[in-house]
């Protein structure tokens, strides 16, 4: 049996922990430039408000319905996130994290009743951490998915589904102890495009075909599916059928690509506020890349005015710049910094720069010492690969234990000021509340 436990409206829940005056008023979460709705409590998607829609276009609602927006706060997020899983664990030894604010736990041989077993980890999450959690259990992920949604629907709209089996589901939700008459029944009220996997195109598709339930889904012809979508989305009915395609511990891919980019909290128009900022992304770009256990062959690097800005003069370019494979943050900085000076061009508002990483490949199928010249590399040459390799390891070690940023490459050092939000291209958070958990000097303070 899986679990899936979810926190529910998270980056909300965070600030409400601290903040207890947000209970019940209606609170967003902005993007990290402060443009956009990235979280809603359930009272803001009340008033309207929706997932990634621009702040400007409902700010307004600050005055006439109390609306609280927030700048994100992704360092709290996250802390807490650990927590959770902490705790999680304690309830089984497989624990899985699917993102920050949800994991999936193997059930396996855990002896007693599973719903009792979930609602004491909820009741311990929300008594430790102060987080409103839904669980869905299931005998596959995708039934998980989809009992954790009827769980979270059923504590914030307990008349969407039948009284009978609304207040019985609520926050926790077990399919092994509904009849089959019952999760048709819930399967018939429940749209398919909340089935984990079903995106907004496939679910016009389905729309389309008569398709409109999860209900109508579980009922149409497997290998019609597979014809029309894919072997995957076959196994994704399956497992809505109850027949088990994936395993907890299933990992997703490695990254074909990694991009790591950003707008400019104010308009960059100096080639040093453009080198620091890509040097930042081309660094944090690295690190994801060894975390994969991969090498990149390639650099691509763009620099972008807004478009938004219809007064100001367009440059948008971009460069790609083969390398010799390798994950070493020193030549994948270097390389981008050299092309974002070939770009840059004096005269422009710059809104926006990027790093990203191609020609993606197992660093392992290299070997320790990279991909070395046939007629080059000599002993001291494949020393300094060896070298190269453990600084990295060392580099990571180190911004893992005293935290990121702690330790980087030269060109970036000018970034360091961003957390104080006085680099040139640092986000705009002008909303984000203090890292409470993780910064000694954001502590919160109690005077009795």
């Amino acid at each position: 049996m899986f679990a899936l436990v979810d926190v529910n409206n998270m980056y909300c829940s965070v600030e409400r922990v601290f903040d207890p005056r947000l209970e019940g008023r209606p609170v967003v979460v902005l993007s990290s430039n402060d443009g956009a709705c990235i979280a809603r409590s359930n009272e803001a998607k009340e008033l309207g408000v929706q997932m990634a829609q621009p702040w400007f276009q409902v700010r307004h609602l600050q005055k006439s319905h109390g609306l609280v927006a927030l700048s994100a706060n992704f360092e709290l997020y996250s802390d807490l996130s650990a927590r959770m899983m902490a705790i999680a664990s304690r309830y089984s030894p497989n624990v899985v994290p699917y993102s920050i604010d949800e994991a999936f736990i193997d059930f396996t041989g855990i002896p007693g009743d599973l719903t009792a077993t979930s609602r004491n980890l909820r009741a311990t999450v929300l008594r430790e951490l102060g987080l409103p959690t839904s669980v869905g259990i299931a005998p596959t992920k995708t039934l998980a998915k989809l009992a954790n949604h009827i769980a979270k629907t059923c504590d914030r709209k307990p008349d969407f589904y039948p009284q009978s089996l609304s207040r019985r589901l609520a926050q926790v939700c077990n399919t092994s102890e509904l009849t089959a008459q019952d999760l048709e029944a819930l399967m018939a009220l429940t749209d398919v495009a909340d089935v984990w996997g079903v995106g907004r195109k496939i679910a016009a598709q389905l729309n389309a075909g008569g398709v409109r339930t999860v209900l109508d889904l579980v009922r149409t012809d497997v290998a019609t599916l597979r014809r029309q979508f894919s072997v995957v989305f076959e196994k994704t009915v399956l497992e809505l059928r109850g027949t088990p395609c994936m395993g907890v511990e299933e990992a997703p891919a490695a990254k074909q690509q990694i991009l790591v980019s950003r707008s400019f909290g104010k308009a960059v128009v100096h080639l040093d506020g453009i080198v620091e900022a890509v040097s930042e992304f081309a660094s944090r770009a690295a690190e994801k890349l060894r975390l994969q256990g991969s090498v990149a062959g390639a650099i691509q690097v763009f620099i972008r005015t807004s478009p938004f800005r219809e007064n100001d003069r367009q440059h948008s370019p971009s460069v790609t710049v083969p390398i010799r494979p390798t994950a070493d943050s020193r030549k994948i900085v270097g390389a981008a910094c050299e092309a974002a000076r070939s770009m840059f061009r004096p005269g422009f508002n710059y809104a926006k720069a990027g790093v990203m990483l191609i020609d993606l490949r197992e660093a392992a199928a290299l070997g320790d010492q990279g991909e070395l010249d046939l007629f080059g590399g000599s002993e001291s040459e494949h020393s300094g690969e060896q070298d190269r390799s453990a600084l990295m390891q060392t580099m990571d070690a180190l911004n893992r234990r005293f935290g990121r940023g702690s330790v980087r490459i030269g060109s970036t050092t000018a970034a360091l000021a961003s957390d104080t939000g006085s680099a040139s291209w640092s986000v705009r958070q002008e909303r984000r509340t203090p890292r409470y958990t993780t910064r000694w000097d954001e502590m919160p303070v109690v005077r009795a």
